[in-house]
Parts: structure tokens; sequence; C-alpha cells
């Protein structure tokens, strides 16, 4: 039982198969990390632009302000903002095409910011799917470096007149190392998938409320110019 049995030893001494399995869900850890800090500073940003946008909306800045600005910072603005841009550009246009009928410039207006909505939301979901995978396939990867393993080491075994617990301990610890492997890189995995699910639950909530909201604002505008009118 003098065998050293660090880590480091069992790793350097597991099979090529079993190394390669270890080497995979490492760099599937590292790169899970990678996209859990990406999506963690993302979606703080997101919020933050989100917030700031709301404050300045509610402020009561005129609409056309609002809409200059947001022209001007087309490339740092926040989803919500952008929202907002798509569906005053698309009711402006329809303006400037002496449309006065208004529901087809809220319908206008609506179909834009669904449309930038959901672009939105495709760009606040990226890496969501991989770590879903990663979390769902890593355990398994693990497990199959531990059942080949341990069928390496029994194979080696089998040429022994005697086999003791000294003999079969090295050869079964290498192979469970690559399914603590697999869960080290499944179970952070799986954690970031369900915080960052909710949280752009959350921010999706938050971007269908102000559609609804700006859609409101724009017919009660749009009332208050028929009534002028007549």
């Amino acid at each position: 039982m003098n065998q050293d049995l660090s880590i480091l030893q069992l790793v350097l001494n597991a099979s090529w198969v079993v190394q390669l399995v270890m080497l995979l869900l490492i760099g599937v850890s590292i790169s899970s990390w990678a996209a859990i800090f990406r999506k963690l500073f993302a979606l703080k940003r997101v919020n933050t632009l989100n917030d700031d946008f709301e404050r300045d909306f509610w402020s009561g800045t005129s609409l056309n302000d609002l809409f200059s600005a947001a022209a001007q910072n087309a490339k740092t603005a926040g989803p919500m903002e952008r929202i907002f841009a798509s569906g005053m550009r698309e009711y402006s246009k329809l303006r400037e095409r002496r449309i006065s009928d208004a529901g087809t410039l809220l319908d206008g207006a609506r179909r834009a910011m669904r449309a930038s909505y959901q672009r939105e939301l495709d760009a606040v979901e990226t890496h969501l799917s991989f770590l879903a995978s990663v979390g769902s396939v890593s355990p398994y990867v693990g497990l199959f470096g531990t059942v080949w393993g341990i069928m390496h080491a029994f194979i080696g075994l089998a040429s022994l007149q005697s086999v003791t617990l000294a003999t079969v301990a090295p050869g079964i610890a290498e192979a469970l190392v690559a399914t603590a492997i697999g869960l080290f890189a499944a179970i952070p995995a799986v954690v970031a998938y369900n915080r960052f699910a909710r949280d752009i639950d959350r921010v999706a909530i938050k971007l269908e409320t102000f559609i609804e909201e700006f859609s409101n604002i724009l017919q009660r505008n749009l009332g208050a110019h028929s009534a002028s009118g007549h």
C-alpha cells in the first residue's frame, strides 16, 4: 500500500483514454467558467442600461429627444433603448407616409418593437445552451472515462495470481478521478444556467412590460392628435 495515490499521480498513471477524457473535461470546465463570467458581466450591463433608460423615459423627457439620444447611442444602447428606438423609427416612417390611421400606426410600431425584442432576447440568451450542454453531458463523459478505466484495470489484473485491495485500488481510483472532474465541470454549469435563466426571464418580463407601456403612450398621443385634429 506504499503506492502514491495523490490526484496528480492518479492522473499521470491513468490510461490514455481516461487521460483524454480528463483533458476534455478540464477544457470544457475552463470554457464553462469563462462563459459564466462573460454572461454575469453581460447581464449586469444589460440591467444597468435598461434601468438608466427607464429612468430617463419616465423623467418627462419628450419622445423625440429620447429618440434622438437613442439614435446617437445606437452602439452602446441597452435592449430597452433599442426596442424603443425601433418602435419610434417605424412610427415616424409611417407618419412621414401621411398614414393617419391610429390602428395602422400602432400596429406598425408594435411589430417593430416585437421584432427588436426577439433579437435582443436572442442576444441575451447566447452561451446559455452551452452551459446547459456542459451541465447535462459532462457527468456522462466522466462516467465513460470511469467505466473505461475500471475495465482497463480489471483486464490488467486478470493475469495476476492473487488480487488484493492494494492491487485493485490504484486502477479504480484513477478511473474515479474522471467522474470527479466530470461533476466538477457540470455542477457550476447547472447552477449558473438556472441562475441566468431566471435573470433572463426577469429581463424579458421587464422588456415586454415596457413595450405595453410605450404602446399605451403612443395610443394616448394618437388619441390626443386625432382629438385636436377634429
